[in-house]
């Protein structure tokens, strides 16, 4: 298990001190999880961390509550903060179901949509594009993907299809914590928005599997380069 007094050396070597206490603490246990020197199950005692930062427990309580949000801890009855265990077999699994129920959705949906979704979807697009909380990204994503799929007519179908994405949240504030919203790019989203408006079905598919298959290689290559990747795991 990681010390933390060892985190103080690896934010040094990154670069240095953040403007306030909380950036400093935030930034130096992101960089330690995303690299695997906290692995998944590691808790994460506020007054240890206070102490290896030499500060008080108010920015470590702080730095805790940004990190949960980016999906890299979970607060667990009775033990607190934990480092969020994520593995490499279980983000291809979610996006192996993602890839089985989502073209069938769509595609079963895109004749009886109305102008009043694909309105909808696109001001979903554009508050994506300005959105700065991972948290409300993932609500958004969300949204923007079971509008389109919401005439499907098939409730069952719909329902766990939402579930999926709902569980698909935390990788897609991991993705965003790893590697910034440079790389979160709406170019997919708008391709098929223009797709489903043209009733081309088969386009609009195809622009969805292209996007969730790239989407799980850029996880995957995440996951495989971390430096404590194992065959199958991430942790």
């Amino acid at each position: 298990m990681q010390q933390l007094p060892d985190l103080a050396a690896l934010a040094a070597a990154t670069g240095g001190r953040p403007r306030t206490a909380t950036q400093h603490v935030e930034a130096t246990l992101r960089e330690a999880i995303l690299t695997g020197r906290l692995a998944g199950g590691t808790p994460l005692r506020q007054e240890e961390i206070a102490r290896a930062f030499g500060v008080s427990r108010m920015p470590v309580r702080e730095a805790l509550r940004q990190l949960e949000a980016q999906a890299l801890l979970d607060f667990v009855p009775h033990k607190g903060a934990v480092v969020t265990e994520i593995s490499a077999a279980d983000a291809a699994d979610t996006y192996a179901i993602r890839l089985a129920l989502e073209p069938a959705c769509l595609e079963r949906s895109i004749p009886h949509l109305a102008e009043a979704e694909f309105a909808a979807a696109a001001e979903l697009i554009d508050e994506m594009d300005s959105e700065p909380d991972p948290g409300r990204m993932g609500e958004l994503n969300r949204r923007f993907h079971m509008v389109l799929y919401s005439a499907a007519g098939q409730p069952k179908l719909l329902a766990l299809t939402e579930t999926t994405l709902a569980g698909f949240d935390r990788y897609l504030r991991f993705h965003l914590a790893a590697h910034g919203r440079a790389h979160m790019s709406q170019d997919d989203h708008r391709a098929m928005l223009e797709a489903a408006r043209a009733r081309d079905i088969s386009r609009a598919t195809q622009v969805l599997r292209g996007h969730l298959e790239t989407a799980a290689a850029t996880i995957a290559a995440f996951f495989a380069g971390r430096c404590d990747a194992e065959p199958g795991g991430f942790s």
